[in-house]
Order: C-alpha cells, then sequence, then structure tokens
C-alpha cells in the first residue's frame, strides 16, 4: 500500500481514523466511549476554590471539575471561557486553558494574539501575499480582539474555500467570546477522530481517502500490536514500551544480534521508532528509555537522531538528556488518552 491514505472506520462502534503512509501506520485516532471532554472542547466554567500551591484554580464544568493554571486576577464565582488541552487522569481534574484557539482545515482563529500569520512552510511568495491579501480583507474590523494563523494546507485550497474558511471561525470566535453570562455549559465540542482527521491530516494532501476500510489494509491487527509492550525493531532488536502509575518505561534490547554495532544498531532503530509509538498509544508524561549497552561516544549519535525524530511531533516534548545510571529522559504532554483507556 503505497502512498499517504486516510482510512475512516469504526471500532467498537466508536468513529475511528487512521493515517497510513505506506502502508506503515502513522497516527490513529478513536473516539472514547464515555462523555468526558474532548480536546479542543471550549466551555463557560465557573471559577472555585484557588489552590495556591499548585499554582492554579479549579474551574467548574457541566459535569465535572477542571484545572486551570493560572490565578492571577481570577476569584472565586468568576465566569470564564476556557479550552479542554488534553485528557484527564484517572480521578483528576480536567486541564484546561483560557488561551483559546479556534481551528479549521485552513484557519487558526486566536483571541488575544492578535496579527495574520501565515505557516512558514509556504515558501511561494507569490502565494504569501495572494494569502496576506485574503487575510487581511477577511480580518478586517477585528481589531487587537483576534488573530489568525493560516495553516500550510492552504497551498492546495481554492481562494474562496480560504476565505469561508476565516469566516466561519471567526463568526464562531465571536459568537463564543460574548457568550460570557451563566452558569457552566459546553459552548464548543471537541472535534471527534472523523473531524481532527479532516482538519489536521490535510498537509500534505492525502493520495486516498477510504471509508470503512481497517479490516481491507489490517489497521485492526497492526492495533491488536500496539495493546502489547513489544516493539519489533528493525534487525533483531526489539524494545518494550511499558507504562506505570509514575512514569512511562521503555526497554531496548539487542535480541540475538551479537555483533560489536549490535546496542547502537538497536538504539538507532528505537529512537526513530519512539515517537510515532507514543503518539499511535497515546502515551505521554515522564518517560525514561534504558537504551540497549554502547560506548558513551556513541549517545553524541544516538542525540541527534532522537532531535531529528521527534523534530516534527505535534505534542510538545522535552528531550532532557542522560542520567547518572546512563538511561535517557524525556517528557512529552498528554495530548489524548492512551490507547489501552479507550478499548478498555
Amino acid at each position: 500500500m503505497k502512498g499517504r491514505i486516510v482510512i475512516l472506520d469504526e471500532v467498537q462502534g466508536r468513529p475511528a481514523a487512521a493515517l497510513m503512509v505506506d502502508g506503515v501506520l502513522q497516527d490513529l485516532l478513536i473516539d472514547p466511549e464515555t462523555d468526558a471532554a474532548l480536546p479542543g472542547a471550549i466551555y463557560r466554567v465557573v471559577a472555585d476554590r484557588p489552590m495556591k500551591g499548585q499554582g492554579g484554580v479549579f474551574v467548574k464544568l457541566p459535569s465535572e471539575m477542571g484545572f486551570l493554571r493560572q490565578t492571577a486576577g481570577i476569584a472565586p464565582g468568576a465566569r470564564l471561557l476556557v479550552q479542554v488541552t488534553g485528557p484527564a487522569e484517572g480521578g483528576k481534574a480536567v486541564p484546561v486553558t483560557t488561551r483559546l484557539l479556534f481551528k479549521s482545515r485552513y484557519a487558526i482563529v486566536t483571541p488575544g494574539a492578535p496579527g495574520l500569520n501565515i505557516s512558514r512552510r509556504v515558501k511561494d511568495d507569490d502565494l504569501r501575499a495572494d494569502l496576506q491579501a485574503i487575510a487581511d480583507t477577511a480580518m478586517a474590523g477585528v481589531g487587537d480582539t483576534l488573530g489568525l494563523i493560516l495553516r500550510s494546507a492552504c497551498e492546495s485550497a481554492d481562494a474562496d474555500e480560504i476565505a469561508g474558511d476565516i469566516a466561519t471561525m471567526r463568526a464562531l470566535a465571536e459568537a463564543v467570546l460574548a457568550d460570557t453570562q451563566g452558569g457552566p455549559e459546553l459552548l464548543v465540542e471537541g472535534a471527534s477522530a472523523h473531524d481532527t482527521a479532516w482538519r489536521d491530516w490535510a498537509d500534505p494532501a492525502p493520495d486516498e481517502v477510504l471509508t470503512g476500510g481497517f479490516a481491507d489494509c489490517g489497521v485492526l491487527e497492526m492495533i491488536d500490536a500496539l495493546l502489547t509492550p513489544r516493539v519489533d525493531l528493525s534487525g533483531d532488536g526489539h524494545m518494550m514500551v511499558e507504562p506505570t502509575r509514575a512514569l512511562l518505561a521503555v526497554d531496548v534490547n539487542t535480541g540475538g544480534d551479537t555483533t560489536p554495532a549490535a546496542g547502537l544498531k538497536a538504539n538507532i532503530a528505537a529512537a526513530r521508532d519512539l515517537p510515532r509509538q507514543l503518539r499511535l498509544r497515546g502515551l505521554g508524561g515522564q518517560i525514561v528509555v534504558d537504551f540497549a549497552p554502547m560506548p558513551k561516544r556513541d549517545r553524541a549519535v544516538l542525540d541527534q537522531v532522537l532531535r531529528a525524530a521527534f523534530k516534527g511531533e505535534a505534542a510538545e516534548t522535552s528531550l532532557v538528556g542522560w542520567t547518572t545510571l546512563g538511561l535517557y529522559e524525556l517528557v512529552r504532554k498528554r495530548d489524548r488518552l492512551t490507547l489501552a483507556e479507550v478499548l478498555a
């Protein structure tokens, strides 16, 4: 299966989407079964008690509590507009922010962050000029209240499509920003798996979009493999990806390869595949990697491979580095529920 293919289907009766590139599963989205707040959802909330020791304040959502990492200028009982930034861990409040983003396929409207910006991935000067003109017209009169980012998917879009997308997001943003009175309420639903695939997998444009192709394309078997700790690597190596309560442990092994460079080869293969495995499994937080034994002089090579591998990741990732025990630490933002939780 060659090319970039988006597959829309269902898993356990819930909408699901898979992104395949040359037959390799690159991303997977499955809607959760519960009515929990989806990342991207926008709520009107009521501020509750501050937690100064944790640098934030609890806020009341319609059916649960949220946690906002901000206390300045927020009094108990204040009405706020917040957006869900990620899934809630078991027994914890939903993480939210007051920095709202209204995302669509071609445009992102940014309240409180004025300015008209075009993705740096759009290189053509003439196209950038045309997009700037579209943005100027569509956002006329907003002053310092709204900003706009035009996404790289605009490269392959019609001018009218882009203008219409901006107008829709602007109207939604203005309506939400004006709706500040009342109790806790859901104002904008978070994007479903199919909506997110349509919105975020448009660049580069897929070669094909299939409906109901998980079984035919082997996606169901790939999902089953993701529910096991073992990840086979090129050559004889493999790594074990195992979440614990405190952190995520990754153990890299050379397998039956006993050549002098076996450790470095297995470690490079693991480093290259680690971002994809974390993304597909929905794993994040504190991550500790026990790479296969190799000479210390090879760590610089592995550092370069890790930086290159995580460079294009959407989820914010901090590569912390090596510990005195020879382990490698990194921190990845939790941006979705784990696959194991979704399919439990």
